[in-house]
């Protein structure tokens, strides 16, 4: 019995070796490889969560929220232009631009003002912007609409009085 549980242990002492030596991160002091994110993965990490929140902050009329978003959603723009300035041989930061620049202003003014129809309409026109985009570069598969739910279950987008 003694053998049997020394032998068990004994292999399980060397495939624990192993794993740590093989493992599937790699090695942690290896120097990183160089970050080239895709159009798709920094569009679904930045800037759909962002509409996505601005709009239901809006809806909410949570103001300070929507305004947090709008910035947070610009900054995500600028992000993507630096990191892939090129698109379908376009450059991103004119396609963004001419897609954002006015929707992003016209809902500064919403939200600074509290003004939940011009915020609709400047989140409406901002929303077709970025179908605009997605027409220009070959993607009109790609549709975005206003949020009918939260897929944010964690967040509450009510405002706090």
């Amino acid at each position: 019995m003694v053998v049997v549980a020394f032998t068990v242990f004994a292999i399980l002492a060397v495939l624990s070796g192993r794993t740590v030596a093989q493992s599937p991160f790699g090695d942690a002091n290896a120097e990183p490889a160089p970050f080239n994110p895709q159009m798709a993965a920094l569009m679904s990490m930045l800037i759909q969560p962002r509409h996505t929140k601005l709009g239901l902050a809006g809806k909410a009329e949570n103001w300070p929220l929507a305004g947090y978003m709008l910035k947070e959603l610009r900054q995500g723009f600028a992000v993507v232009s630096k990191a892939v300035p090129r698109f379908k041989g376009l450059p991103v930061p004119d396609l963004a631009d001419a897609a954002m620049t006015q929707p992003l202003t016209l809902l500064d003014f919403a939200i600074k003002l509290g003004y939940q129809r011009q915020f609709d309409e400047a989140y409406e026109s901002l929303t077709k912007g970025c179908n605009a985009c997605h027409a220009t570069t070959d993607h009109p598969f790609i549709v975005i609409k206003a949020p009918d739910a939260s897929p944010f279950p964690d967040q509450d987008f009510a405002p706090k009085r």
